[in-house]
């Protein structure tokens, strides 16, 4: 399994604990792709998973640019056109992920509203 989806695996099985219900993974956009939707009470979250095995190229966090945010903006509002029916609060959240080299979790840090 690749680190992609090995991240993103721990990320849904966290945030299901956290109590969010999970809608989707890998929604494709013309211009973006997000990783998981998922309603967080009365809240429909987008959230970007970035996992990383060493800080070689900076911690997880640090690869969620201003552009990124901007995109996925775009690609949970096209989301939403299609499905109305949804909450209409919206969030983008991000999953940051460090793992030891035996794939074990070194660090796991949920930032619910990465937009502010």
């Amino acid at each position: 399994m690749n680190l992609g989806y090995y991240g993103e695996k721990l990320a849904v099985d966290y945030l299901k604990s956290q109590g969010y219900k999970i809608l989707k993974q890998n929604f494709k956009a013309r211009y973006a792709e997000i990783d998981i939707i998922a309603k967080d009470k009365d809240v429909l979250a987008f959230v970007e998973v970035k996992t990383r095995f060493s800080e070689k190229y900076g911690i997880p966090e640090e690869s969620i640019t201003p552009w990124k945010l901007r995109t996925l903006k775009k690609a949970a509002q096209f989301y939403k056109l299609l499905h109305p029916e949804l909450p209409e609060a919206l969030r983008i959240d991000v999953v940051a992920i460090e793992l030891n080299p035996d794939r074990s979790v070194k660090r796991l840090n949920l930032i619910q509203n990465a937009t502010q």
